[in-house]
């Protein structure tokens, strides 16, 4: 049997709850796709990925970033940080057609390695969605009640650490 990476990786429980997709989302840092779990170099996600959401044909959705182990993974005081919000994105339509509320922030981790992570949600309706007033302790859980978000439809995550820190796993 073969395990769910989100719930091996800790999205579902630390950030979401169980779900069941149904949608793909293509996640692609300089024309490199992520795969859940891969792990990336912070001097690699300095421009906003291209993101691509397929799903329900004439749908919005929503995604939002999170980094559930900032400051760090041993103290993930300011759990979620939040790296990103765009709502309104087309189906098949590139994130850049969305309406960005929170404007990327590259991931740069001080200490540890830390999971970033994409969640995306089917927008029942478009509607103003505003931006929380700070990053740190965001909550996808309660933004997505607030907002009547319902289920994720997809998640995926990688992983980054400071690059030159010692320890840890060494990258490919």
């Amino acid at each position: 049997m073969q395990r769910d990476p989100l719930i091996v990786g800790s999205i579902v429980g630390d950030i979401v709850d169980y779900f069941d997709a149904s949608a793909r989302l293509r996640v692609l840092y300089d024309n490199r796709e992520i795969t859940i779990g891969s792990e990336l170099r912070p001097s690699h996600l300095a421009n906003q990925p291209t993101v691509q959401i397929t799903g329900l044909a004439g749908s919005l959705y929503t995604l939002v970033m999170v980094d559930p182990d900032a400051p760090s993974p041993s103290d993930p005081s300011e759990r979620e940080y939040l790296h990103w919000l765009v709502t309104d994105i087309p189906e098949r339509g590139d994130i850049s057609r969305g309406n960005e509320v929170v404007a990327y922030e590259s991931p740069r981790p001080a200490a540890g390695i830390h999971r970033f992570a994409f969640v995306v949600f089917r927008q029942t309706v478009q509607q103003t969605i505003y931006a929380p007033g700070w990053r740190a302790n965001f909550n996808t859980r309660d933004f997505t009640a607030f907002y009547n978000l319902n289920a994720p439809v997809v998640a995926a995550y990688f992983n980054c650490q400071r690059e030159g820190s010692c320890g840890g796993r060494r990258y490919r």
